[in-house]
């Protein structure tokens, strides 16, 4: 009997992966090329990765934009699912001996400034009557790790007719402020006579992406470059917490607002991934290769499924967004920048 019931489900099985691949390969390929030319272009030209990949995605909207199209689900599954991965992946890069070489007061400024951000972006949601969601997804992207970020959040936020113009929006602005502020901040500075600490904690903890944080770290020098990263992997540690608590508000919400859209798991799968790959590297469990190698992968993960993501939107939907949420999200970035260089200020580093 038992080898009947695996004679049995093997069969049932087997049809459903390979529909599965001849259904997505096609559309996950073509975001593999984009993400391959958009490194190409960033590592000859200089520009940011993220950036390309996203401008070079919207380019070939039409292949995603046909409902009977064999690239559409492919597309489709990217845009999820590798996103999904190269976020859970990012929790290989964090660490608690990591944070606790900046002391308990500069913790502290770096995790207050991703909360209040967060919060003034609601806050400048409501003023300027742009809904409650692309409060977080701005607020939440400024905050903590930029396109990621956002990703990461609007992955748990129920969707409406707006969800994807917002998302593409937000990695659009926050990814060409990220390359202005790793130009204009190490300007900034050296302009105010930073030390390589101070300099180290403003760089880290006002750009939103990593890579330009890097950036614009190491161009000051490599103390200011080494600060600037850890104190920016400390922001990127934030993005867990914040997603779930997001997820478990948007769970409650949703209760009382069904025509909200479908209500995510309270603890999405990808946010587990990521807390255990931090815990796991927290207590020396995985090879600092295999850290790499992770990092590596997690980035090409949401190279990949940003490529997706711009496949999935029209340049013309991008363009309805309207003036008042760039200001919205300039803003925020504004904020998030004062705040922080306030607090090293007054803590007199």
């Amino acid at each position: 009997m038992k080898v009947m019931m695996q004679d049995s489900t093997a069969p049932a099985f087997a049809p459903r992966l390979i529909g599965f691949l001849q259904d997505n390969w096609r559309g996950f390929l073509v975001s593999v090329v984009v993400a391959a030319a958009a490194q190409f272009l960033s590592e000859h030209y200089g520009a940011p990765a993220m950036l390309m990949a996203l401008l070079l995605g919207i380019a070939f909207h039409f292949l995603a934009e046909d409902s009977g199209g064999v690239c559409k689900a492919g597309i489709e599954f990217t845009a999820r699912t590798v996103l999904r991965f190269g976020v859970a992946l990012l929790g290989a890069r964090i660490s608690v001996e990591l944070m606790v070489g900046l002391g308990p007061k500069l913790i502290s400024v770096v995790v207050l400034g991703v909360i209040l951000t967060i919060l003034f972006g609601l806050l400048m949601a409501r003023v300027l009557g742009r809904g409650w969601r692309f409060g977080l997804l701005t607020g939440g992207s400024v905050a903590i790790c930029g396109a990621s970020a956002a990703m990461a959040i609007a992955a748990v936020l129920p969707k409406n007719e707006h969800s994807e113009r917002n998302l593409i929006f937000t990695v659009l602005s926050v990814t060409v402020l990220s390359t202005i502020a790793m130009i204009a901040y190490p300007i900034l500075t050296e302009a105010f006579d930073f030390n390589d600490e101070v300099s180290g904690v403003f760089l880290g903890g006002t750009i939103h992406d990593v890579a330009q944080v890097v950036g614009a770290g190491f161009s000051v020098s490599d103390q200011a470059g080494e600060v600037a990263t850890m104190v920016k992997l400390i922001r990127v540690a934030m993005l867990a917490p914040v997603v779930l608590i997001i997820s478990i508000m948007v769970r409650r919400f949703a209760e009382d607002n069904a025509t909200e859209g479908k209500r995510p798991p309270i603890l999405p799968s990808f946010v587990v991934g990521f807390l255990i790959f931090a815990t796991l590297n927290s207590i020396g469990l995985i090879p600092a290769v295999m850290v790499d190698a992770m990092s590596s992968l997690s980035r090409w993960a949401l190279l990949v499924s940003i490529a997706a993501v711009g496949m999935k939107t029209s340049l013309k939907r991008i363009l309805e967004v309207g003036g008042q949420a760039i200001a919205m999200i300039v803003v925020e970035t504004i904020f998030i920048a004062l705040f922080v260089l306030a607090g090293v200020l007054m803590l007199g580093h």
